[in-house]
């Protein structure tokens, strides 16, 4: 960490400012301090907000990683306060860790049927924005009512869904889930609570996408998020 910040040079930005053009050559990655930068990429000839980056997160580091052409566009939604950190201190410090653990999620996400339609870019982000937590059997993972904030992925382990459907009386098992299996999307697509209880039957590895995320990557998949949630009714 004391070679990162040492190697790390400020750049300074006002709002509206271009730093990445899709399709260039890129030898730097960016950490956000202060401010929004806005990643665009092209969809059908046209240029979409793709990603906000804000303090504490990075971007550029494709580029890095597979020393391929900027993957999008990015641009300065208002006077940012960035660090830098070149090709050849990235390579030497990060660039191992970074894409052993990115290839491992890869791998994953590929066979999770509900993602096999999003691009490599878009697979990519949700790989570096996971995060994963261990959940001991009989424990709850969610809790119908409360307010959602994650999307989950259950890697390992098998968790199975309870929903109450009239007050003070028992739960209904509804469905099982293994690995593969998503869920906690609909409080996430409706800003609402949770619509029911899922608990660990065996100890699960669960990876989570936080709320932006989830809105950002899997917003183009809401109909067919809308459509598979008839399981729950």
């Amino acid at each position: 960490m004391t070679v990162v910040i040492g190697a790390m040079q400020e750049k300074v930005l006002e709002e509206g400012a271009r730093l990445i053009e899709q399709g260039d050559d890129g030898d730097c990655l960016y950490v956000v301090e202060e401010g929004q930068m806005n990643c665009f990429k092209k969809i059908d000839g046209e240029e979409k907000l793709v990603k906000e980056c804000k303090a504490g997160d990075a971007f550029g580091e494709l580029a890095l990683l597979y020393n391929c052409p900027r993957a999008a566009s990015v641009a300065a939604h208002s006077k940012c306060v960035l660090w830098q950190l070149d090709r050849q201190s990235f390579n030497h410090i990060v660039k191992d860790a970074a894409q052993k653990r990115r290839e491992r999620y890869e791998e994953f996400l590929k066979k999770v049927p509900l993602l096999q339609t999003i691009d490599a870019y878009e697979r990519t982000t949700m790989c570096d924005a996971l995060e994963s937590e261990t959940i001991a059997a009989g424990i709850n993972i969610v809790n119908q009512g409360e307010k959602g904030d994650k999307f989950y992925i259950l890697a390992e382990g098998d968790a199975v869904c309870f929903k109450t459907y009239v007050k003070d009386t028992p739960a209904k098992e509804v469905t099982q889930y293994k690995s593969g299996d998503y869920f906690g999307e609909l409080g996430l697509l409706h800003d609402e609570g949770r619509a029911a209880t899922v608990t660990a039957k065996t100890e699960c590895k669960v990876l989570t996408v936080s709320r932006r995320t989830f809105k950002n990557i899997l917003g183009p998949l809401e109909d067919i998020l809308l459509k598979n949630s008839a399981a729950y009714k």
